[in-house]
């Protein structure tokens, strides 16, 4: 190839002949002439020598006809391949296009203020929520699709009251609400395109649309998806956590810095176009929905009340009365005909008991009063070596309507001493 541009150069440049060019080079002078014939460089070819695989093609075409799908390693069962598989899965890739019907995929184009893509991920085994108890709770993250501005946020559980509060505090946090909010099939918030009744709630409050993808359709909500392979890649690797508290605290510090980068899809950063996308959503309801879970029992006798696999405490006074129990995503308060008989801490435990120490001694003085009333009830007690009562054992039956047979004995009584 440098021959022949210089060869070219000679001729052109300093109108060389082909004799000269010859004697200059050193080359045939056939060479010099091949070189100024041709307007492409020179390169080596030979003719291809074949495959062991071109006399199984047929065969190969014959099964991909029927079943478009079959695998090249089923494909080398049925024609007998016993060569490389390599050559012969390669030579499968070449001809499935044939047969098998294209099926194309449009680029997405999101508007402003549209969506907001919605899924929970799962960080692993890395969050103490007890003594030497590791678990992995649900990170539910949200994206808005225009800007890829990300929001992410620690949950107690994937039940529907904690999915909406965490969805309205990050949706708060960002200041508008989009005309969409896509999830999956996820149970909290509806299956069978069917929305739990805390979703309808939520979305009929913030008056915005939950739409719920396909089965087994991840391009429905690919922003999503990519957002959480970047927090497996970028924000869990070499983190450690003291519980979920310092997970959130670490999350938050981490997300300015992630929607600080260059995205790729829109050639700007996800935290600057934000705005533009806020500026397009619609406004926060003046009134704020109702979110986390909550239930009416009845309080029983040990006065606790059980929400998400763990007890807590309440005020014994309330033993026998209807009490509501709501639980958010960091407090669980109990209440009775609207005035506060609890409130704990939310424990992201299972099988935990939580215990208000004045719950404990208040259940005490009134354990203490109910004995001593109960006491003065059947008055005061006899005293040591008291006969309280005798009576034949033969006034049972009289009683009970029992035959009395005839004994020359006489009958026996019962004497309770005391």
């Amino acid at each position: 190839m440098e021959d022949w541009a210089e060869i070219r150069r000679l001729n052109r440049s300093e109108h060389m002949g082909v004799k000269a060019i010859a004697r200059r080079l050193g080359l045939a002078r056939n060479t010099v002439r091949s070189a100024l014939a041709a307007d492409t460089p020179p390169k080596y070819s030979r003719a291809p020598q074949g495959s062991r695989v071109d006399e199984f093609e047929p065969a190969i075409r014959r099964l991909l006809t029927q079943f478009p799908a079959m695998p090249a390693s089923v494909i080398a069962e049925r024609i007998g391949w016993e060569h490389s598989a390599s050559v012969l899965r390669a030579r499968v890739a070449l001809l499935r296009p044939l047969f098998s019907p294209p099926d194309p995929a449009d680029r997405t184009t999101y508007t402003a203020g549209e969506i907001v893509q919605c899924d929970l991920w799962f960080p692993g085994d890395v969050v103490p929520v007890a003594p030497k108890v590791l678990a992995s709770p649900p990170v539910l993250t949200m994206v808005a699709a225009y800007s890829g501005f990300i929001m992410a946020l620690l949950l107690p559980s994937r039940q529907a009251g904690d999915l909406v509060a965490g969805m309205w505090q990050l949706l708060a946090g960002l200041g508008g609400v989009p005309k969409m909010l896509v999830w999956d099939n996820e149970p909290g918030i509806g299956q069978h395109r069917r929305l739990t009744l805390s979703a309808r709630s939520f979305a009929g409050t913030l008056g915005t649309r939950i739409y719920q993808a396909a089965p087994r359709d991840p391009e429905t909500k690919g922003v999503i998806e990519r957002a959480n392979g970047f927090f497996e890649t970028s924000f869990m690797p070499g983190r450690t956590f003291t519980g979920p508290s310092d997970y959130n605290t670490q999350l938050a510090a981490w997300l300015p810095r992630a929607n600080a980068r260059m995205l790729r899809r829109t050639g700007q950063r996800p935290g600057v176009l934000v705005e533009a996308d806020v500026a397009a959503m619609g406004a926060l309801p003046p009134v704020a929905p109702t979110v986390g879970a909550s239930s009416r029992v009845r309080l029983a006798r040990d006065y606790y009340v059980r929400v998400d696999a763990n007890d807590y405490s309440v005020d014994p006074t309330m033993i026998g009365r209807f009490v509501d129990v709501h639980a958010g995503l960091g407090e669980v308060v109990v209440t009775c005909a609207g005035t506060q008989v609890a409130a704990h801490a939310r424990s992201w435990s299972t099988h935990q008991t939580i215990t208000d120490p004045a719950h404990v001694v208040m259940a005490g003085e009134l354990r203490t009063a109910f004995q001593a009333r109960t006491t003065a009830m059947r008055g005061p007690a006899p005293a040591p070596g008291t006969a309280v009562g005798q009576r034949a054992l033969s006034h049972y039956d009289e009683v009970f309507n029992l035959p009395v047979a005839p004994c020359p004995v006489a009958a026996p009584t019962l004497q309770v001493v005391r």
